[in-house]
């Protein structure tokens, strides 16, 4: 009967109820099997709404950033691109990159996918290869929002264990001690930086081959267009 809580979950995202709903309802069932009072059992649930009350947050980025792009967000983002010159989508990219491994390595979270790549990133990166090359075919600007999301990735994974107090980090280490060795965060840290150096390298890398073929590909079309 212990296990109520769990069957009344499993029942209720099966039927694709409330989430909210299922969640409460299976928390008062489980506190009800557990002898638990009406008021123990609301006050549990309380207290663990206002220790985890931050990781609603995430649930207002969704409105703000369409609203932001709903008054022309992303059209400003791909209109200041436009205007530097010389700039390129994979230069852009490595850029990125290397500000977010770098802000995620002084535990500094700048959001990822909805709050920058979405809205910022990946217009920005289209707009790069449209001022330089004309319109791109859809192929080629899937790529250049895989990469764009590929570059936010990178630079999260590769450069959050940088930071000591990192949560991977953190689970790492208590890992290693439940199996006996005792290891320091910073130790753990050291040891990540050349592989968030080298990661980020080999994206640059990968960034500039984009440039290359895309500068290969637009470049002869435009010139085969205006022979003809």
């Amino acid at each position: 009967m212990e296990l109520i809580g769990i069957l009344i979950i499993i029942a209720g995202f099966t039927m694709k109820l409330d989430t909210i709903a299922v969640v409460v309802t299976a928390g008062i069932a489980t506190g009800l099997v557990a002898d638990m009072s009406i008021l123990d059992i609301l006050g549990t649930l309380g207290e663990g709404f206002m220790a985890n009350r931050a990781t609603c947050l995430f649930m207002l980025t969704v409105p703000i950033i369409g609203l932001c792009e709903r008054y022309g967000l992303k059209a400003k983002a791909v209109m200041l691109i436009k205007k530097a010159k010389g700039l390129s989508t994979g230069i852009l990219l490595s850029g990125y990159a290397f500000i977010r491994e770098t802000t995620i390595g002084m535990g500094v979270t700048l959001g990822g996918h909805p709050q920058f790549v979405r809205p910022l990133v990946s217009p920005m990166a289209e707009g790069a290869a449209i001022a330089k090359y004309g319109e791109l075919d859809e192929e080629d600007l899937d790529k250049v929002k895989a990469y764009s999301a590929a570059s936010d990735n990178i630079g999260n994974f590769f450069g959050q264990n940088v930071f000591m107090a990192n949560s991977g980090i953190l689970l790492i280490a208590s890992t290693l001690e439940g199996l006996g060795m005792n290891v320091d965060t910073l130790q753990l840290s050291k040891v990540a930086i050349p592989v968030a150096v080298i990661a980020l390298v080999l994206w640059v890398g990968r960034a500039i081959l984009l440039d290359i073929k895309l500068k290969k590909k637009y470049t002869s079309r435009n010139n085969v267009g205006g022979a003809a």
